[in-house]
């Protein structure tokens, strides 16, 4: 391999990562808000209004246990991104073996 191709390879090789990288999903463990040092001694309206709620929904349980609504999981950015690093991948390979078969 030539030396000048060399920091090339690398660049790609990096950029390739980065790239990859991007489709990780980040997990923030501080939370957006400053958290409130007081805290409250009786509970609100609000919070009471939903206890009853959630008590009279318990009582009567529709078909066995129910579990928390979290919505679905969108997996296209992590399809889309695999796809890409596949291919390009893909492309290197077959890129080498160009260059291997034609000598140079």
């Amino acid at each position: 391999m030539s030396s000048a191709r060399r920091p090339l390879l690398t660049a790609t090789a990096a950029a390739s990562l980065l790239g990859a990288m991007w489709f990780v999903p980040s997990a923030n463990a501080t939370p957006d808000s400053p958290v409130r040092d007081a805290v409250s001694t009786s509970p609100s309206p609000q919070v009471t209004e939903q206890a009853r709620i959630a008590a009279t929904a318990a009582e009567a349980p529709v078909g066995g246990e129910r579990l928390a609504d979290t919505g679905t999981f969108d997996s296209t950015p992590y399809v889309i991104g695999g796809t890409f690093c596949l291919t390009l991948g893909a492309g290197f390979v077959a890129y080498s073996v160009r260059r291997e078969r034609l000598g140079l």
